[in-house]
């Protein structure tokens, strides 16, 4: 047997009508006996089952010779499907046990020499032995034992209306099947003979029906045939789906090219389409451009890309945004550096009074770039506290130098993409912020201000840019910097970068290990004068529209707005300060009232107020305890003063003043100290356990930390149990240890500034910092004395004055 065919291929108009089977045939086919001999068809592609009508091709000699003498006959058969469809000549073992009485309804000759015939399914029977093989299948058979009758249960019922319908749905959403099928099953009367009529027609393979023609029980096999037509369901659900969303895509992409098409013969006739002058501009910009091989390679490979795009495709704006970025990068392209020294070193004086090391750092890298011209650019990191000129300078040097300047705050900046740049496949992708300045300043060899270094977030769920800063910031790598957007390497190592930052140590130790670090420390009263004058007035008498001649500052009133109302290592306040002022006196202009134009002591008092700030200032001596020391700040350095005070009680020990661990702790150690070493200050030992000591730094509000109050807290509590005096205008700083060793500390330039804006002369250091006051310079220093100790013995001989305080406590 070789294929199924349609029962309408052959019928005709004599063609007797095969009705389905009713509940009385259903009954009649169950009541006969099998016979006991039957000559056996064998099917290739198809399981018959009981009741159902199908047609059949024979095309084998022996099923032919079968087929011709059962009609002849009895029109009785056995049919039994192959094992395997693909055996041509099958032997006994290649049948299935179980097959299907059937009835021979009718034969045909077809043109083709094939017999077609048509026959309907009885009853099921199984194979005890074959007894013939020759010239065709005969065997002895058995009825197959099967409960053929359905149980009348609720369950069963709704199980069978189930199938029904899903069959029903199978068959109005496939367009193969003809709808004649549904009303074929609207008509049948029994449960059984539907589900072997759903059976036969299955979507599946001859194993899969052949296990259903041996379930014995209907309601087993009624569930086993649902279990398939719930798949078949999916499965024709989802290719209707897709049949639907290819349609639509198709409809939209054929609407759209025939729209494109009608488009592109109108600007023809017009004179030629924007896209097409948007790829004439991109080659015309290209072709001015200066660059590697390797860049004019990928450009043209990415422009042939474009060009062979769907403009109204979503990848052509990509596309098209992607060569503009290339195109409008400055690859190769170079301003010319003015080398000429003395010029250089006018203009950094001219912008900025002081800050003589970097001058003088900037005037050696361009005496090398003028013997050297291929020389890497330094990365220069500006530290020190905020309006002291860090990003001003930026500027400066950048004219200097005749360069481009690009400024970029990284103050915040916690996505690594934000310098990587995003690839470019995603929607609203675009290059890293370090490319993009590049492309706005259409130079490769900027002066690049890379402003608040210290306060890029670390490792997040975005990246860690400081790892992405680490090859930017690299002299041996960023010649091959890579951007994700734009997939090809850029070179860096021409940009001059210069960082800033407020501190150190929040710098990842790789990226500091990368920058020259030269600090900034605070200016020095003199200096901001200085300042003022040379360039904060000039600056704010122009933005507020004021000519020099209306509005003078003298140097004593300059020295009072910086005493009385600003407190800082820089001078941003002091020029917020003159800003209001000069404010002030632009209002009596404006109004055409009379003023004078020398501003006096009382006009600032007048327009700024009483003073903001106490002068720091040391204290009197006349008080036993009290110790001034020297602090460090991120707005410069401060003086503060350690007091003690004693009372009688068990030897308790309390610190207040907003103190944190570690200066709790060095305090605890002075105190240890001195219980330890009482000798030497001839105190008797038994007073600790009489006197409460209670230790205070003032400004309680402000929060306070670090060693370096130490040799303070020590020669404090020594003053109060000793009632001995402390040495006049004396300011000290250090670490102790319980040895009694003073072991250097940093911040000492801004500290040493603090001393001298409180009239400090003599200042008490750790010997081993005594190198870093050899790095700072005589105009700082000039006035102060320093001492230098190795431990707090030395301390307390220099520091304590044989001299008692007056009325002395009795200590005991």
């Amino acid at each position: 047997m070789d294929k199924i065919i349609n029962l309408t291929d052959i019928m005709d108009a004599e063609t007797e009508f095969f009705p389905l089977l009713s509940s009385e045939d259903e009954e009649l086919m169950n009541s006969e006996e099998v016979p006991g001999d039957l000559p056996i068809l064998p099917l290739r592609n198809t399981v018959l089952f009981p009741g159902v009508v199908i047609p059949i091709t024979v095309g084998r000699d022996k099923s032919i010779s079968l087929i011709r003498e059962a009609y002849k006959g009895s029109k009785v058969i056995g049919v039994v499907a192959q094992k395997d469809a693909d055996v041509e000549d099958p032997v006994a073992d290649d049948l299935n046990k179980v097959g299907t009485v059937a009835r021979l309804i009718k034969t045909l000759q077809m043109p083709d020499g094939n017999t077609t015939a048509i026959i309907q399914g009885k009853k099921r029977f199984e194979i005890n032995e074959i007894t013939q093989e020759d010239p065709y299948f005969k065997a002895q058979v058995k009825n197959f034992e099967s409960d053929n009758k359905a149980p009348e249960t609720e369950e069963f019922l709704a199980l069978i209306s189930s199938l029904k319908d899903m069959a029903i749905q199978i068959i109005e959403k496939s367009p193969n099947i003809p709808t004649e099928a549904v009303f074929a099953l609207n008509n049948i009367e029994t449960a059984a003979f539907l589900v072997n009529f759903v059976c036969s027609n299955l979507n599946a393979d001859n194993k899969t029906k052949q296990n259903l023609l041996e379930i014995s029980d209907v309601e087993e096999r009624a569930n086993k045939v649902l279990g398939i037509l719930t798949k078949e369901l999916q499965m024709v659900n989802l290719k209707t789906d897709i049949q639907k969303k290819v349609k639509t895509d198709l409809d939209k992409q054929q609407r759209d090219y025939l729209l494109n098409q009608q488009l592109k013969t109108i600007q023809e006739e017009l004179g030629g389409g924007p896209h097409d002058n948007e790829i004439k501009e991109l080659e015309a910009k290209a072709a001015k451009k200066k660059w590697s091989k390797e860049i004019a390679n990928t450009f043209k490979a990415e422009l042939q890309k474009l060009q062979r795009m769907n403009p109204s495709a979503a990848e052509y704006s990509i596309q098209l945004n992607y060569l503009d970025v290339l195109v409008e990068l400055p690859w190769d392209d170079f301003t010319k550096d003015n080398l000429d020294l003395n010029r250089a070193d006018k203009i950094l004086n001219e912008d900025h009074y002081g800050l003589e090391k970097i001058k003088e750092r900037i005037v050696e890298y361009l005496a090398v770039l003028k013997l050297k011209n291929n020389m890497k650019a330094p990365i220069l990191c500006f530290v020190g506290p905020p309006g002291v000129g860090k990003t001003s300078l930026g500027k400066s040097i950048a004219r200097a130098l005749g360069r481009k300047y690009i400024r970029m705050s990284l103050g915040g900046v916690r996505d690594e993409a934000e310098l990587r740049g995003h690839r470019k496949t995603y929607i609203g992708a675009m290059p890293g912020r370090i490319i993009q300045s590049l492309k706005k300043a259409k130079a490769s060899n900027p002066v690049f201000m890379l402003d608040e270094i210290d306060k890029v977030s670390g490792n997040t769920y975005s990246g860690d840019p400081q790892a992405a800063l680490l090859e930017i910031l690299d002299p041996e790598q960023n010649n091959h910097f890579y951007d994700n957007f734009l997939e090809v390497e850029y070179d860096l190592s021409r940009i001059m970068f210069i960082a800033t930052a407020n501190t150190l140590s929040t710098i990842h130790p790789a990226l500091r290990d990368r920058m020259e670090i030269i600090d900034l420390t605070g200016y020095l009263l003199e200096e901001k004068i200085e300042i003022a004058k040379r360039h904060l007035i000039p600056k704010q008498l122009e933005e507020h529209g004021v000519k020099k001649t209306q509005v003078k500052f003298s140097k004593s009133v300059l020295e009072k707005v910086i005493e009385d109302h600003t407190r800082e290592a820089g001078v941003r306040l002091l020029e917020k300060q003159v800003a209001k002022i000069i404010r002030n006196r632009a209002k009596f202009i404006a109004m055409d009232e009379e003023f004078d134009s020398k501003i006096s002591l009382e006009d600032v008092n007048k327009v700024l107020g009483p003073p903001r700030f106490q002068k720091d200032r040391n204290i009197s001596n006349d008080i036993a305890g009290v110790v001034t020391g020297l602090a460090w700040t991120a707005v410069g350095g401060e003086i503060l003063f350690i007091e003690v005070s004693l009372s009688k009680g068990k030897g308790n020990l309390k610190l207040t003043g907003n103190l944190g661990d570690v200066m709790k702790e060095s305090a605890s150690i002075a105190y240890e100290y001195l219980k330890a070493h009482s000798g030497l200050l001839n105190i008797n030992p038994e007073v600790f356990d009489k006197w409460n000591v209670h230790i205070h730094v003032p400004e309680g509000a402000t929060p306070k930390d670090g060693p370096s109050a130490g040799v303070t807290m020590l020669t404090a509590l020594a003053s109060a149990f000793t009632q001995r005096k402390v040495r006049g205008k004396m300011a000290m700083t250090g670490e102790i240890t319980l040895r009694g060793k003073v072991t250097p500390v940093g911040g000492v330039k801004e500290k040493i500034l603090a001393a001298k804006r409180a009239k400090i002369t003599d200042i008490l250091l750790s010997k081993e910092n005594e190198k870093d006051i050899l790095e700072i310079e005589d105009s700082y220093i000039k006035g102060v004395n320093f001492h230098y100790v190795d431990n707090m013995t030395e301390v307390l001989k220099f520091a304590l004055l044989n001299e008692k305080v007056k009325n002395p406590l009795e200590i005991g």
